[in-house]
């Protein structure tokens, strides 16, 4: 009975859903911890509060030339598909003025949030930037891309929508 028991135990531990230890980051198949997202470019978040639609996450840093030579694209993007997911930036600037320059140059529309603190760095996997998160309704990791895209090229917008099983028509 004894052996019964621990078996279950571990197949019951084994069969938790995945997420980071505080502060670590979130692999692809986890879930996203409800952080709380400072606002740049409008009122502060919570990460839940994008629950319920696919989550296209981009981290980003004002001294990145990668990252804004993407922003472009995501913006066009945001504007063919945003009603299918969600797009948001994650600055992370240490201070609010460079990353305010920054978008005042990418001309954007999407929410954009500034993390000084580094916890959605961390949580995320930004070790390089640009990172772009795939997240799907219930604020699982899908995806992670590093490196800038062109986000609205044929070939990424097909890969989206297989990534969030939705059919993007070009």
């Amino acid at each position: 009975m004894k052996y019964v028991i621990t078996l279950l135990i571990i197949l019951h531990v084994g069969m938790a859903p995945v997420t980071a230890a505080a502060g670590g980051e979130v692999p692809v198949g986890g879930t996203l911890q409800n952080l709380p997202m400072q606002g740049l470019t409008g009122s502060s978040a919570f990460v839940s509060q994008y629950r319920g639609k696919p989550l296209i996450i981009n981290v980003w840093a004002s001294y990145c030339g990668p990252c804004l030579a993407e922003m472009g694209s995501l913006e066009r993007l945001w504007q063919r598909y945003g009603d299918q997911f969600n797009i948001i930036g994650i600055s992370i600037d240490d201070f609010r003025e460079r990353a305010d320059q920054f978008l005042g140059k990418a001309d954007t529309t999407f929410p954009h949030y500034i993390d000084r603190n580094l916890q959605l760095e961390n949580m995320l996997g930004a070790n390089t930037i640009p990172v772009t998160v795939l997240v799907d309704e219930e604020s699982r990791v899908l995806k992670k891309v590093h490196g800038a895209q062109e986000w609205d090229s044929a070939e990424i917008v097909e890969i989206i929508g297989e990534t969030y099983g939705i059919n993007l028509q070009p």
